[in-house]
């Protein structure tokens, strides 16, 4: 793997370092049907994807920090609306029922990466799934493997590792050892002067209930211990960072 020494984004890292949790004076509120991925957020549109106005000028800072560096930042993915993760859910769930799993087996299996519709926090619109745009890639490029060794994204983590902190995003689903939940995502980043207050209220919500009274593929399964653990592992076992 090429370590390149990233010194212009060192350079624009202390200038735009950016934008710390005080850079926005006043926060935009966010509803509760908004944290579900069910409201009519605003966002700045842009072609390849929908951020919060706030985590977009920082995301426009980092993509162009980057570029200086040769890495190109692409995003995979960012607000995901509850109808969209819907879709993947019931996807996933018919999937592997179809291949024998039981439905409590199906579950399991698809939280190992994908959230269960209403608890995702591509909802907030200030989560990005992110790749390099520069190497010629094909399959499925949100493989952990991709990003490590000699692969193809390896420079792109580097990078972020460095510098992606100056513009206040952050790794959510780390590859700490003891880490439950989610499995390890290097390529998921969270915008913390949102996504932390906003994670907060979310935490004030009924989500027991809320998930109980859904109407999702295989809903009848989630058994009260399985909802508490989903909770407690899978949404609250992050980068202590975003936490704080």
């Amino acid at each position: 793997m090429n370590r390149r020494k990233f010194t212009k984004a060192s350079i624009l890292g202390t200038i735009a370092s950016a934008l710390p949790l005080s850079a926005f004076t006043s926060l935009p509120s966010i509803s509760t049907l908004e944290l579900l991925g069910k409201g009519n957020p605003e966002f700045t549109e842009d072609p390849d994807y929908k951020l919060r106005p706030e985590a977009a000028v920082a995301f426009k800072k980092m993509k162009e920090a980057a570029s200086l560096d040769g890495v190109q930042l692409k995003v995979i993915s960012s607000y995901r609306s509850y109808a969209h993760q819907n879709r993947i859910w019931e996807r996933k769930y018919k999937r592997f029922r179809k291949s024998g799993l039981s439905p409590t087996q199906s579950i399991k299996k698809i939280i190992e990466y994908s959230t269960i519709p209403g608890t995702s926090r591509h909802h907030w619109g200030s989560d990005l799934d992110l790749i390099d745009g520069n190497p010629r890639v094909t399959g499925d490029v949100l493989v952990p493997s991709k990003f490590l060794g000699d692969g193809p994204f390896c420079d792109m983590k580097v990078w972020m590792d460095t510098n992606a902190s100056r513009f206040d995003f952050h790794l959510v689903y780390t590859d700490a050892p003891a880490r439950k939940g989610f499995k390890y995502e290097p390529w998921h980043y969270s915008y913390a002067p949102l996504s932390i207050p906003y994670l907060k209220k979310y935490q004030k919500l009924d989500i027991k209930s809320i998930l109980e009274e859904g109407n999702l593929k295989g809903s009848e399964y989630f058994e009260t211990e399985f909802i508490v653990r989903y909770l407690k592992e899978n949404l609250l076992d992050i980068n202590p960072y975003l936490l704080t």
